[in-house]
């Protein structure tokens, strides 16, 4: 069950709401002790004094920096005394369209929840004008002795916190990517492009992608612990040369038209871009196509060839 790491409560306008804090997220990477090569020796980590060598235990321990040639330590406890928020709040100062936050900015995703069963009315009542409106709440909140600015949001069925990097801690892309330089690509090469990208385009399905490395390291464990010799993954594919781009491209659109060819019916509509599908439930004389998403479209265009079919 999880766990949760910290109580307070959101405030917005003269509105209260006491809330828990939950992590998100989980982490399922492999994990491993450290031994020395050729024996079954722990490896562990001490404190140890530089200048003595002695182990020093936790509790001995202040952080410390050098300010102007002088040597500056303080404890945990004059840390907290300083951190903004130490009434346990999340006062959410602004609501902003959550569209306007580029993800560069999104940080980690925790889930809030009420407290107590009378909370569950103003939480939801929050979650849902948020939820309708497509706004947000940017709030500043302190956990374990970091301040981190947050955007409060509405999920599905619940209230998420993300923590926000701050602005200067964003890097600018134009000082890593540098001068590109040379000629821009063809107005062919973008439209061959676009093409490979509407051939692979689908729904977000976020259940159909497994952490396929952590199943490789157990299965690279279990063939170690039997004596059998793991097998050597594939090699990764080359860059493609700048000269090679165009030919590249025109090969996938090959491909992507070689996998669209020959479809007839509705079974293969899972494979089709919405553009696709558009086309399809045009030709159907489907009504309301515009306003439907992807998945609508799909049981329109499938329901719409039935009866098609039931009629000849």
């Amino acid at each position: 069950m999880a766990r949760k790491i910290w109580t307070g409560s959101i405030n917005f306008g003269l509105v209260t709401i006491p809330v828990g804090l939950y992590a998100a997220t989980e982490d399922h990477s492999p994990s491993f002790h450290q031994y020395q090569r050729g024996t079954t020796d722990r490896v562990r980590y001490k404190r140890v004094n530089e200048r003595t060598g002695d182990e020093v235990d936790y509790g001995e321990i202040v952080k410390g920096r050098e300010v102007e040639g002088v040597l500056v330590t303080v404890d945990q406890q004059e840390l907290d005394e300083i951190a903004p928020g130490r009434s346990r709040t999340i006062d959410i100062t602004s609501f902003v369209d959550l569209d306007e936050i580029d993800p560069v900015y999104f940080q980690r995703t925790y889930w809030l929840a009420p407290n107590a069963k009378e909370n569950h009315r103003p939480y939801d009542l929050l979650r849902r004008a948020m939820e309708q409106t497509n706004q947000v709440g940017i709030a500043r909140f302190v956990l374990r002795g970091k301040e981190y600015l947050t955007a409060v949001r509405a999920d599905e069925t619940a209230l998420a916190l993300n923590t926000l990097f701050f602005d200067d801690e964003i890097r600018e892309p134009g000082e890593i990517i540098g001068d590109a330089g040379g000629t821009a690509p063809s107005d062919k090469e973008i439209q061959m492009a676009e093409t490979v990208i509407e051939s692979m385009t689908g729904e977000w399905r976020p259940q159909e992608y497994e952490d396929t490395y952590t199943e490789r390291v157990e299965q690279l464990l279990a063939d170690k612990a039997h004596g059998v010799s793991p097998e050597a993954a594939e090699e990764p594919s080359q860059a493609t040369d700048v000269i090679d781009l165009t030919d590249a491209l025109r090969r996938s659109v090959e491909q992507a038209r070689g996998k669209r060819g020959g479809r007839t019916g509705g079974d293969d509509l899972g494979e089709l871009n919405k553009g696709e599908l558009d086309k399809r439930a045009k030709e159907l004389g489907v009504r309301g196509r515009s306003k439907m998403n992807r998945s609508d479209l799909e049981a329109a265009v499938r329901d719409a060839a039935s009866g098609s079919r039931a009629a000849s």
